[in-house]
């Protein structure tokens, strides 16, 4: 299994409305590199739900429930998407603050490429991330 990271938005795309509609389509990405991450994606893999702009912080995690396919909003046909369900709510928030003050978490993905909608997490960073948050790894 590999681990994501899921930037989003809440004013366009929030955690609240993923755990409304449940199972998601996760469109919209124009960006290469996040787009070749999504095409790296399997069944089961999990992801951090990352609220980002003002929020700048970690609310929750989803899970990967269909592999890359055509992105109809994408006029070009370059670019895909996956679906999303959501699995649980993180119980302590965890944020960008506190993600770049954690030494352990310095390669991290979204600390150096921080513009990346969709990034991987390794299978260490994504147990510390847990623990941050106080969830299960």
């Amino acid at each position: 299994m590999a681990y994501w990271l899921f930037k989003s938005e809440p004013g366009a795309w929030s955690w609240d409305d993923q755990v409304r509609d449940g199972v998601a389509e996760w469109d919209g990405v124009r960006n290469h590199q996040a787009n070749n991450n999504m095409l790296a994606m399997k069944l089961g893999d999990k992801g951090f739900f990352y609220h980002s702009v003002n929020e700048k912080r970690i609310v929750g995690v989803v899970e990967v429930v269909k592999e890359h396919y055509p992105d109809p909003t994408d006029e070009s046909g370059r670019f895909g998407m996956v679906d999303v369900k959501a699995v649980t709510a993180v119980k302590t928030p965890v944020t960008l603050a506190e993600i770049k003050a954690e030494p352990r978490l310095g390669n991290l993905a979204l600390l150096r490429q921080s513009r990346l909608s969709v990034a991987p997490v390794g299978d260490e960073e994504w147990r510390i991330l847990c623990a941050m948050a106080g969830i299960e790894a």
